[in-house]
């Protein structure tokens, strides 16, 4: 039976290969691991840019345009539930506010995703997150877009380690309609160490290079590093926080982030 199984979730993730990058609202390198059956997952993200796009466009109906991203502060509200235990779906509801902006909703999405059972005994692990939704025009050149994201990681003592290779895929915006030549890859990755029971530190990082047919030129693509810490005060809570500056390409830089979530059983 375990072919069969390992045959199957290839298929899963197959599709990938025949298919721009993570929006400053809920910036995360995600675990392979689940919420558990049962359980609600509530999680604020909060993301303030210090170093954005300055362009004096005032947006309008009759004169789309992107808003400057310079100083603004994101707010997204993420509610996670565990339907088994392997399975799960999220709901992201976005909202920014910037110099001469107010406050905005920006948009939601919905995130199902599911893992690999333990029974699998595979050396990793591994799940797939999927994430569909909408944002206001001002806030992307793309409106409607989906997420493939699967998510592969590992825990080796003190020492982790999480690979995302998330691919976008637009419905509407100058990216809509051209098929594998239309996507976006956004390489995420985390590596961390145990420094005790309460505070685990490391690195992530986040990127654009391009589509998955074609790199973009290195001006167009975007690297950023974040040095970030995790306080494991309790199985029940989460406080993630970080600095992401920028290693090279183009893109927003100076960003902090800060994670609050708390699990809570219904």
């Amino acid at each position: 039976m375990r072919p069969l199984r390992i045959a199957l979730l290839a298929a899963v993730f197959a599709p990938l290969a025949a298919l721009r990058g993570q929006a400053n609202y809920e910036i995360q390198v995600y675990p392979s691991e689940t919420a558990d059956k049962g359980s609600t997952f509530f999680e604020l993200h909060s993301n303030f840019t210090g170093r954005g796009s300055t362009n004096s466009c005032v947006y309008s109906a009759l004169n789309p345009c992107m808003f400057a991203t310079d100083r603004q502060t994101h707010e997204t509200l993420e509610i996670t539930h565990g339907f088994s235990d392997i399975f799960e779906i999220g709901l992201y509801f976005f909202s920014s506010a910037g110099p001469g902006q107010g406050y905005q909703y920006v948009g939601s999405h919905i995130r199902p995703r599911i893992r690999a059972p333990e029974d699998w005994k595979l050396p990793v692990g591994l799940s797939l997150s999927t994430e569909f939704g909408f944002v206001k025009n001002g806030f992307d050149e793309g409106q409607w877009s989906m997420e493939f994201r699967p998510i592969i990681d590992k825990k080796v003592g003190a020492f982790y380690w999480s690979i995302n290779p998330t691919v976008d895929w637009w419905f509407k915006g100058p990216d809509a309609g051209k098929g594998i030549k239309g996507t976006s890859l956004s390489p995420n990755v985390k590596i961390s160490w145990d420094f005790s029971d309460k505070i685990t530190a490391g690195f992530e990082y986040y990127g654009v290079t391009g589509s998955l047919v074609q790199m973009a030129s290195p001006q167009e693509q975007e690297h950023l590093l974040y040095p970030a810490i995790d306080l494991n005060l309790s199985p029940d809570w989460e406080v993630n926080f970080g600095y992401g500056f920028n290693i090279s390409g183009g893109g927003d830089r100076n960003i902090f982030k800060l994670i609050l979530g708390r699990r809570l059983k219904f």
